[in-house]
Order: structure tokens, then sequence, then C-alpha cells
């Protein structure tokens, strides 16, 4: 970006580089090393989604469908891959479309983003030709003939377009514009466990999918089971006879290598599967492993004990793959007297972290996130109010005790917020609640109501 912004472009000659910037630094370039570190890139965006190929020399494929419900939205993942890369010192620009071509083009001559779906003839048209992956000597031709933006060559006759530039010009633009399918192979590291099948008459079956995941998984856990490994996370790539193909990623809570547990985690997503007409190849990657050893159960079993954690490990996995694995967790003390902070998410079968909440000190079982204010009166200024008004409904208050002040925790950046001071009120109907005031009432404080207790 630095060299474009200094008027400097791929496959200037150095003498015009040079007297454009007298200072130019120039070293030798290393195509080699580029491609190796682009294919690093690639086996780390992974953890993204199992159809991941590089695309040289500085470019990757990401195939998102299936997984964008993984990080929230496809909005959020692209945020999150973006964010990842600026902190590695990795400028990037992403988009997301429903052709490989589109996606490229816009990330690469457009604004990048998400391309809304059905509008990609919209999103290129205005792009410069460079964005249709064209050959130096076509974009020269196209160019003496005053055609500069796609929507100019798309308006051109087709037959005419493929007698003069051939066919390529007219694929390139097809691809696009999303009328021609593009194909993307992924990349999978040679140490990566898998196992494929390949079908000599295509399938499409629900019962039969269910039937292959199921023999593939045992084929994996065989492999797993003589490297003492175990799956944290498992891709299905499906690959269709029209070459179109479609992936589904599961996750489980602790490294496993139960055949039968492993595949019904599929069950319930393999419907979503299109299989056109027909699937021919199916291919099973266990693309995050961890160690696992053999554990003796039989005599817990005989002895009387139930393999608590082990069906724990299973409830978690079989709901991660229905809900999401992000809307499985537990909470965990936070050393932090502010409310907000006392607890934070970890994942569901996650080790103790050794933190406690501070006892003797009442909390309620229900935050609202965040406080909603309440119309109050209190007899003197450091008292409890004797009724308080929320969400249109009066409360008389029967019993009460506070306050008990939190202040704000300067080494966390709160040293410009207001102490708060709270109370647990009792109503005459019985309701148990937490409100607080976050300053006096001769200094404009209000009052906010934070919480319930059982």
């Amino acid at each position: 970006m630095a060299a474009q912004a200094l008027g400097l472009h791929t496959g200037m000659a150095l003498a015009q580089a040079q007297a454009l910037v007298p200072n130019l630094h120039v070293t030798n370039a290393t195509p080699e090393e580029d491609e190796a570190s682009l294919r690093e890139l690639a086996r780390w965006a992974i953890g993204y989604s199992p159809v991941v190929a590089p695309d040289p020399p500085d470019g990757l494929w990401i195939d998102i469908a299936g997984v964008a419900h993984l990080f929230g939205s496809e909005e959020a993942l692209l945020q999150d891959l973006t964010d990842r890369l600026t902190r590695q010192g990795i400028a990037a620009k992403a988009a997301v479309a429903d052709a490989p071509g589109a996606a490229w083009a816009v990330a690469r001559f457009g604004p990048g983003g998400i391309v809304p779906t059905g509008r990609m003839v919209d999103a290129v048209a205005t792009l410069p030709l460079a964005s249709l992956r064209l050959a130096a000597d076509k974009l020269g031709a196209l160019h003496r003939l005053g055609i500069e933006r796609v929507g100019q060559l798309a308006a051109m006759p087709r037959a005419p377009l493929v007698r003069r530039f051939g066919r390529d010009v007219a694929l390139r633009l097809d691809q696009a514009m999303g009328h021609v399918f593009e194909p993307i192979s992924p990349l999978i590291p040679q140490e990566t466990p898998m196992a494929t099948r390949v079908f000599a008459e295509p399938i499409g079956r629900l019962e039969d999918l269910k039937r292959v995941v199921l023999h593939l998984a045992q084929d994996l856990c065989r492999q797993l089971e003589r490297r003492s490994e175990g799956v944290r996370r498992l891709d299905l790539v499906v690959q269709r006879v029209d070459q179109r193909g479609a992936s589904l990623r599961i996750g489980t809570a602790r490294a496993n290598r139960d055949a039968a547990h492993l595949a019904r985690l599929f069950d319930e997503r393999l419907q979503t599967i299109d299989p056109g007409f027909g699937i021919e190849e199916i291919v099973l990657i266990a693309s995050r492993v961890e160690p696992l050893t053999e554990t003796q159960t039989e005599a817990r079993v005989l002895a009387g004990e139930s393999e608590v954690e082990a069906d724990m490990g299973r409830l978690v996995d079989r709901l991660g793959a229905r809900v999401g694995a992000g809307q499985v967790y537990r909470l965990a003390p936070v050393p932090s007297l502010v409310p907000e902070r006392m607890a934070r998410r970890i994942p569901a079968l996650a080790p103790p972290t050794g933190s406690v909440w501070p006892e003797n000190l009442p909390r309620p079982t229900r935050l609202l996130d965040p406080p909603e204010p309440v119309v109050a009166t209190a007899l003197l200024p450091d008292h409890p109010p004797r009724f308080f008004v929320w969400r249109k409904i009066r409360h008389m208050v029967a019993r009460a005790d506070g306050p008990e002040r939190i202040t704000p925790e300067w080494w966390n950046g709160d040293s410009g917020s207001t102490p708060r001071d709270y109370y647990r009120l009792e109503t005459e109907q019985g309701g148990r609640f937490w409100i607080f005031r976050d300053a006096p009432a001769d200094q404009g404080g209000r009052w906010w109501m934070h919480g319930f207790f059982a």
C-alpha cells in the first residue's frame, strides 16, 4: 500500500521506480519463500474453513459455506479474520460473495466486505478489467479498444468477443458474475489424518450419507488410535458430480475417537447438504487433534462409579453441534467487585480456574445488562428508597439492606466512572431486588435496577 501511494506498481521497471523514488530500498525477490509463506498462511486459515487454497502470489481462497454460523455471521467471520491478520502485521483485505471470482474482484479492486446474494453483477460491473484475472496481452488489447470496465465488456456481443479474444476472456467474465461454477481445490496438509470414499455410482440418500460418515469415522478413529490422538475438530467435505462441493464442521469439547459418537454429531446437519445429481466423493478430515491415551474404565464401572465426565463430554458435543459451540459454556469467577466483571464465559468442560467469588457478598442470581433506570424516593441521601417505580409498576419497600459502595477499578480504565451505592430490597409483594444509585441525590444521581435475587 505504501508503494502504491508513491506511484509504484507490480511489473514496473526498476529504473523507472528508482526515478520516481530516489531513495528506494531494493531487495531481491524470493518467490520460493513467498510461496512457502503463503502455504503456511493457508494452513493457518484452515481454522476458519476446511476448504482453503493458496491463490499465488498473495491471496487465499476460503470457502465459508456451512461454517459462517460458527462465528455468528459472515460479517463476524470476516471481521475476526482481518483483525487477526492485522495483529500479525499482515495487511489484508477480504470479501465474501456467492462466486469466488466475484469475491476476488471485490477484495482486490473494490471496497471488500459482503456482496449481497444475487448482486454480483452489480458489484463487479464498475470494476476495472484487471479484476477479471486476465492475461496482460488480453488486457492491453481490450484497453486499446477503449474497454476499461467489466460492465463495458459484459455489454459486448458474446460471439464476436470469443472469436476475437478467446474463450478465456468470456470464462473469466462469467466466473466473476457467477454464471459459471469455479471449483476450489482445498489444501490438506500431508500429516492431517483423513479418510476418503470415492463412489463408482453417485449417492444422494440421507441414509446412505449417514452410513458412509460412520464408516469414515471408524477408519479415521483407527488412524488416530495408532497415533494416540483424539479429534477436537472434524471436517466433512462433499464433492458432487458437477464439481460443486459442500462442507460441514463440528467440534468436540475434549479429545475423542469414539466413531459412533463423532458420526452422530453430523446427523442433524447432513440433511442441509444438497446432493444435486449425486455425490461422488466424501472426505472426513481431523483438522485438529490432541493427544489421547487409553484409560481403563471397566474397573470403575464395576466399583459402582459412573463415567460422569465422558457423559458430560458427549452431551456438550451434541449441544454444540445443534446450537453452536460458542453457545455452550459455563461461568467462571473473576476477581472483581464490579458486578459486570465478576464472571466470564469459559468452555463447558474447561478445567477449574482456581478463582472463587468473595464470600459474604450476596449477589443476585440474574443481572440486567445494561441496568434499567428506576424512579425511587428515599427519606435521606444515604437511606434506601421507601418505594420505587420500575417498568411502570410501583413497588413498596418492606425491608432493605445497604448501602454497599462499589468504587471504580482504576487499573481497568474506570478512573472516570462514578462510585455506586447498592441496596438489597424486599418489597411487600415478596420480590427481592438489587438497585443502585450512581451518585448522591444532591449531585444528580439516578437509581438503576441491576438484578434480582431468587
